[in-house]
């Protein structure tokens, strides 16, 4: 008994459904559309202090180092970990392009979000300059940017579900 095409359509749907929303999003919309901030920058000779300061003051985990307007290296909060802390680096002197990462990854402005996010999962990256058709850094992708993007996608009421009693918060630990 053959089956009619409208009776096999809700079938086929289930079998084998379209993208998401959000799976579509991720895979056309690129970094380009979605990061709109100015990404902040440092000259390679600036001292190791300025550059934390500066990163505390904008509220960023990176700088970007320029050398004449290119792409030089990325010094982060991971820097500041692994290659400064505990190190006897002397923060007024050093300069930063001493403890970079020099020549970073970067992405263009055409990449998807999904190539982002698959990036910076897979390598472990928490910060990616994205870059103009000149190669100049014009923005960074960050892990805190693309969850705010994908969070878009989420109704309201699973974002607001009220706190969850297993996971303790500081606020209520008096902290």
């Amino acid at each position: 008994m053959p089956i009619d095409n409208e009776a096999a359509e809700p079938l086929l749907e289930e079998e084998c459904p379209g993208p998401t929303e959000l799976e579509s999003a991720m895979a056309d919309e690129t970094l380009g559309e979605v990061i709109t901030a100015q990404p902040l920058t440092v000259s390679p000779d600036t001292t190791v202090a300025e550059a934390i300061g500066r990163m505390q003051k904008d509220h960023r985990g990176y700088t970007l180092v320029l050398r004449d307007g290119a792409l030089a290296g990325i010094f982060t909060e991971r820097d500041v970990l692994m290659r400064v802390a505990g190190r006897g680096v002397d923060l007024a002197k050093t300069p930063v392009s001493e403890v970079m990462t020099a020549d970073p990854v970067t992405l263009p402005a055409e990449a998807s979000v999904a190539h982002a996010l698959n990036l910076m999962v897979i390598e472990g990256f928490r910060h990616i300059p994205v870059m103009d058709d000149r190669g100049r850094p014009i923005a960074v992708v960050s892990m805190r940017n693309l969850i705010e993007y994908l969070s878009e996608f989420f109704r309201r009421d699973v974002l607001n579900l009220p706190p969850d009693p297993r996971v303790r918060s500081r606020a209520r630990e008096g902290a």
